[in-house]
């Protein structure tokens, strides 16, 4: 096996990879779409089928199931590379149907094309690849999880688990539009806050009614008074309702919360914060509760990370991605579990796209090729 072997074939594949993204973009798969998420899983499992390459089923009876495969390294009880992706999107039944996969002007287009069934499709390639010509410095294991869009609660033990038994990750989220990749991110809590007040007539017995629109909002602005901008803490209270008609004082109010921030050692001092204000009623006889409902960790980048990071700029730069540089990213991904557990992790090498979770999502088809080859050529240097 030489270098040029893996990435002459993966140049080769072009069109193929391109088919098999058609495929899994064509089909639904919201992250509470458990048959459409499954349906993908079950194509990426015919690839691995055709191509003789071993893969199991972790079953979950919620969300999808994780798809597990691993290129052997015949002998070796080395720790493997972990290649990891999700295939949940953030689009309901139906998107697929109303906008198909379809490439114009050099990009693709589709729900979920960039964020990450692209990102996806080269990492199957990426390891079929070696199946097909060996050399790899190591074992590697493929993990395709389904429920990244809605923060990974049934994914997140399995991530952290195969994360701890791994050498190094590679998690191939869509390739910033500057072509960079990402080697730091913030964390995420995302949080349901509930008000309980009382209802009663808004006219007639005003004085009787404890609004829970009311103390919502006094919270609402207390919460967003939190951001710190220089430190990177940021809070948005993005979902409200509440109230049961215009003529009635609110009787219930909700909110949902979305904190990012940058310093693990934050969450704590903001967490504590935010759990002061949901205590404090300011309009008397309203009651609250939080709840979390899902969460990331931030991606900090250890020297170990760094480490891995040069490796790949190298690999990138050999097949042309002179100018590819590390980013810092204010969204949250799973390559926060598995940095967290203390792996080598970088985030961010799939194919290069943008306007992820709108209509307009887009991938550079041209950027397939390359990125998959620089992620081969990282695994080979080990």
């Amino acid at each position: 096996m030489s270098e040029a072997q893996i990435t002459d074939w993966l140049a080769s594949q072009k069109q193929a990879m391109i088919d098999l993204l058609r495929d899994v973009v064509n089909i639904d798969s919201g992250s509470y779409d458990k048959d459409g998420v499954d349906a993908v899983g079950a194509r990426f499992e015919r690839h691995f089928a055709e191509h003789g390459i071993p893969c199991r089923r972790e079953a979950n009876a919620t969300f999808g199931d994780a798809i597990h495969a691993e290129v052997a390294k015949p002998g070796s009880n080395e720790k493997p590379v972990l290649l990891m992706g999700h295939r949940d999107t953030v689009f309901g039944k139906g998107e697929a149907g109303r906008r198909p996969f379809t490439i114009r002007d050099g990009r693709a287009y589709g729900p979920g094309v960039a964020d990450m069934k692209s990102g996806l499709v080269m990492n199957v390639f990426v390891a079929t690849a070696f199946h097909k010509f060996g050399g790899n410095p190591h074992p590697i294991k493929l993990l395709i999880t389904s429920d990244e869009e809605i923060g990974s609660p049934s994914s997140r033990p399995v991530i952290e688990r195969e994360g701890r038994s791994a050498r190094a990750v590679f998690n191939s989220e869509p390739g910033r539009p500057t072509g960079n990749v990402v080697t730091g991110r913030k964390g995420g809590i995302f949080m349901h806050l509930g008000i309980t007040g009382k209802a009663a007539h808004s006219g007639a017995n005003f004085a009787a009614g404890i609004s829970a629109i009311g103390e919502l909002a006094h919270k609402i602005v207390q919460i967003h008074a939190l951001t710190d901008l220089d430190k990177g803490i940021t809070l948005n209270v993005g979902l409200v309702s509440g109230g049961q008609s215009v003529n009635t004082t609110a009787p219930y109010a909700e909110g949902q919360i979305d904190l990012r921030y940058v310093d693990p050692a934050d969450r704590a001092k903001v967490m504590a914060a935010i759990e002061q204000i949901v205590a404090t009623s300011y309009v008397p006889g309203t009651s609250a509760t939080l709840t979390i409902k899902g969460e990331f960790v931030p991606v900090v980048q250890s020297a170990e990370s760094r480490t891995l990071f040069e490796s790949y700029q190298a690999a990138a730069r050999q097949v042309g991605l002179a100018t590819l540089q590390g980013e810092f990213s204010g969204g949250c991904a799973d390559s926060g579990f598995t940095a967290a557990v203390g792996t080598p992790t970088i985030c961010g090498l799939g194919p290069v796209g943008g306007l992820a979770h709108t209509p307009e999502e887009y991938l550079e088809v041209d950027s397939i090729v390359p990125r998959a080859q620089a992620l081969a050529l990282a695994i080979l240097r080990g």
